[in-house]
């Protein structure tokens, strides 16, 4: 007596799903986040007191390529295109800066020295002028 193994319909798809290796790989996702997630929240921290600024409203955008160069001593002396001004003064430039057509692009230089909040309140007297393009020179090294 002879025997068949085929299956008598082979017009019907195989709906079977072995399921058992994504509930392995399920389990092993869990157990490798339960051991990473605490390991993130102990991220070694260095605590730094960063300056501040206020909002500033949103950005224009023009098309210009002029600069205007405000230079930070590392006396903490601000300079108007190697033009010394005090603080006041250097707010009532940006005012007339703001005030034309085609804004320029404020270029802030600082030495390296400077304190950070200094360069932060130039840089936030600047947006407070919606004058939005800002440059950050910095020093090549060899």
């Amino acid at each position: 007596m002879a025997r068949t193994f085929r299956r008598k319909s082979q017009t019907h798809p195989i709906a079977e799903l072995n399921v058992t290796n994504m509930i392995d790989l399920g389990f092993t996702l869990l157990i490798i986040f339960m051991i990473a997630t605490p390991l993130i929240n102990q991220e070694q921290h260095n605590p730094v007191n960063l300056p501040v600024t206020s909002k500033a409203p949103p950005d224009r955008t023009d098309k210009d390529l002029t600069f205007e160069t405000v230079t930070i001593t590392k006396a903490g002396r601000y300079l108007w295109h190697d033009q010394d001004v005090s603080f006041a003064e250097l707010c009532s430039k940006l005012n007339a800066v703001a005030e034309l057509p085609k804004q320029p692009v404020i270029r802030i230089r600082a030495d390296a020295d400077t304190p950070y909040q200094k360069v932060m309140t130039v840089i936030d007297e600047v947006k407070k002028r919606h004058l939005s393009k800002i440059d950050l020179p910095s020093q090549a090294r060899d």
